[in-house]
């Protein structure tokens, strides 16, 4: 074990089961660069040296000098060769997918979800396990170590290969702690999560807000691959955000940013679980749904999903209704997101993006009205529906970022 088995130090070699591997890149400009030169051979591979050059900005000569320590810890190959026309034939990069592998897990209310996956973050195995109601920061290290087990015992192969462990939790995160600082959804503040898992699992463990982890995905391999700047919203239990600028994410002095769910939007309005009041969480998430329907007169559902198939055959127009007043408070915020930071693209996505038929009208209305200027038609709404296992994945894209050397924000201290 490392001496600090609650950072990941993965650096540019390939780690032995329990260990890190050596001082890592240290977060300066080379490692955002190799980074950089990693994303664009995972998303736009294979590709030349000089097709890199062009996408980057970058001379020749700095790409070769960045891409050469990933090709020698195996995380980048060469693949044949291009003719150029005239010259040598080029030598085309792509990621050593089957390299090496690293596990993600998404630790929820109700469940922990693992998967392992490779360098391109494609699952091979998924694993789930419930979560006691209660979520104690210790039994939740305790399933979360058993979910891991299951994967590995699931491909014993994959064992050796295993870079770390990404963690995606809901809240406030100190990334660089590996701590979560608050969270709403779970009821946890000031809990240390990456020690303790790196000591029960003997891997290192990286820990980020769960949203942020899925923006990172959907940037290297769903609807962000063709944008260098879009917007994350996430809609279910909670509601989420994540703003990627330039290709990468921003965090905020603290860690802390695009918290759109804890907008008060209701002054003086129903308490959040973040403890204040009026947050867009009280209007528009699961319980927000639930609690609306009982209120018009409906049922009280157990159940989201039953709300949403009550709602979609026609036969609860207290549903209806409550899912119409979801979406306008929705497209509200949207037209808050726009007006912000004037992204090209909303990727809307989380457990209730399926429902996008009963609330999406509404949402759309809400959105365009309220969005200043051209700020709503400059930007494209796209809505993909997110499982557990979505969620995982991108908690997986934590290590990899962090095996290339994606450390683009700047150390943050965990003394606030």
């Amino acid at each position: 074990m490392p001496a600090d088995p609650g950072r990941i130090t993965i650096g540019f070699a390939a780690p032995r089961h329990g260990q890190g591997s050596g001082s890592g890149g240290g977060g300066g400009g080379a490692d955002v660069t190799r980074a950089q030169l990693f994303a664009e051979v995972l998303t736009g591979g294979p590709l030349s040296r000089t097709e890199l050059a062009l996408r980057t900005e970058l001379s020749q000569s700095t790409v070769t000098k960045m891409i050469n320590p990933l090709i020698e810890a195996g995380y980048i190959v060469e693949t044949g060769a291009a003719s150029s026309g005239a010259g040598r034939p080029r030598q085309l990069l792509r990621v050593a997918a089957e390299r090496y592998a690293v596990l993600g897990v998404k630790i929820a209310p109700g469940a922990v979800t693992g998967v392992l996956a490779d360098l391109e973050a494609r699952v091979s195995v998924r694993r789930q396990r419930p979560l006691p109601q209660e979520h104690q920061p210790a039994q939740a290290v305790q399933v979360a170590a058993d979910v891991v087990a299951d994967l590995l015992s699931s491909d014993e192969a994959a064992h050796g290969q295993v870079l770390g462990i990404g963690v995606g939790v809901g809240g406030h995160v100190d990334r660089v702690a590996g701590r979560v600082v608050r969270s709403g959804i779970l009821g946890w503040s000031d809990v240390p999560l990456a020690e303790p898992l790196a000591a029960a699992t003997g891997f290192p463990v990286v820990v980020g807000n769960d949203v942020d982890t899925l923006a990172i995905a959907e940037r290297w391999f769903g609807h962000g691959r063709d944008v260098r700047s879009f917007a994350l919203v996430t809609v279910g239990p909670g509601i989420g955000s994540a703003f990627l600028l330039d290709g990468e994410p921003l965090t905020g002095a603290g860690g802390l940013s695009a918290e759109l769910g804890h907008i008060p939007v209701r002054p003086g309005g129903r308490r959040c679980g973040c403890g204040n009041r009026g947050c867009l969480e009280t209007v528009a998430s699961d319980e927000a749904v639930l609690r609306d329907i009982a209120r018009r007169g409906g049922p009280a559902y157990g159940d989201i999903g039953e709300a949403v198939e009550r709602a979609r055959s026609g036969s609860d127009p207290a549903a209806e209704s409550a899912f119409e007043s979801m979406g306008t408070e929705l497209g509200r915020a949207l037209a808050t997101v726009c007006n912000l930071v004037n992204p090209g693209r909303i990727v809307l996505t989380g457990e209730r993006a399926s429902a996008f038929d009963l609330f999406g009208p509404a949402c759309e209305r809400a959105w365009r009205s309220a969005a200043f200027s051209t700020a709503a038609s400059d930007c494209e709404l796209v809505v993909d529906s997110a499982d557990d296992t979505l969620w995982a994945r991108g908690a997986g894209c934590l290590v990899i970022r962090e095996a290339v050397g994606a450390t683009a924000a700047p150390p943050r201290s965990a003394a606030r």
